[in-house]
């Protein structure tokens, strides 16, 4: 779909006013946050749970703005009805300025990237790159390194590249969060770690909902043989099995997480875009 509008600063403009100047240093250097939002069937999923950790993925790295939820979410709105949009995804952008009243808000309706509905069954194929973010808890405009690490994964055929910290642990993907599982047990990296993921956070329900039992523990690349499975979650990819892991095979989803997977699509089928 050719998308006509965006927003800035809350006010609905056509696409081609879409622009920052050169001279921004603050867009330059990447003193932003953003956040992706999905839109389907016209419910904006899970916009309070984006909007909160926008806010405060901006107060982590001290940008300081006019812009509140309760505004953002009416700017979306009002950009998803002027652009006339039931299906895409919203990415949001928080540019920081001089002062506060210098912060810049855009917000822009995207088409989505479907991924391909044989890595459902068959699973991903992940690569590893080392590389440690500086706001584990921040989502940033600075992302070069997740940037060369997932390119250098695309290069390889792989779906994404798994980051290793300095004490070689597995923290999350380059835009996905992860999980290694044993069974009925979902295995992941500890929370003051990560980018707390939306999907994330609605996988974990449904999965302390049906039964499964969460750990938080550390796993390197060396462990992977421990389990019998593992998988990633974002907002576009869902709950994606992992088939492998470097050379590491795990071969086809689990009964237990072909389970979890099912639990999760019937969420997003019935939730209405609210987390609870």
């Amino acid at each position: 779909m050719d998308f006509k509008y965006f927003s800035r600063n809350g006010t609905v403009l056509p696409i081609a006013e879409a622009a920052v100047p050169l001279s921004n240093i603050e867009f330059q250097y990447g003193f932003g946050v953003y956040e992706s939002i999905r839109l389907g069937n016209g419910i904006v999923y899970f916009v309070a749970d984006h909007l909160e950790r926008l806010m405060e993925s901006a107060a982590t790295i001290g940008l300081a703005h006019p812009y509140s939820a309760p505004f953002v979410e009416t700017a979306i709105a009002e950009l998803v009805q002027k652009n006339g949009a039931t299906t895409c995804n919203i990415k949001v952008l928080l540019v920081g300025g001089r002062t506060p009243e210098d912060a810049s808000l855009f917000i822009l309706c995207l088409n989505p990237l479907f991924p391909d509905k044989k890595l459902y069954t068959e699973g991903a194929t992940l690569t590893t790159y080392e590389y440690e973010r500086a706001f584990p808890h921040a989502k940033t405009l600075n992302m070069l390194e997740s940037y060369l690490a997932y390119k250098k994964a695309l290069e390889a055929g792989a779906y994404d590249a798994l980051l290793i910290d300095r004490k070689g642990r597995i923290t999350e993907g380059t835009r996905t969060n992860f999980f290694c599982t044993r069974d009925t047990t979902l295995v992941g990296p500890h929370e003051r770690d990560i980018l707390l993921g939306v999907a994330r956070k609605g996988v974990l329900k449904v999965a302390e909902e049906a039964g499964f039992t969460v750990v938080q523990k550390d796993t390197r690349p060396g462990e992977l043989a421990h389990f019998d499975g593992a998988f990633v979650t974002s907002t576009s990819a869902k709950l994606m099995p992992v088939r492998s892991i470097d050379a590491h095979v795990f071969g086809a989803p689990t009964p237990a997480q072909a389970r979890l997977m099912a639990a999760f699509d019937g969420f997003l089928s019935e939730c209405k875009g609210k987390m609870d």
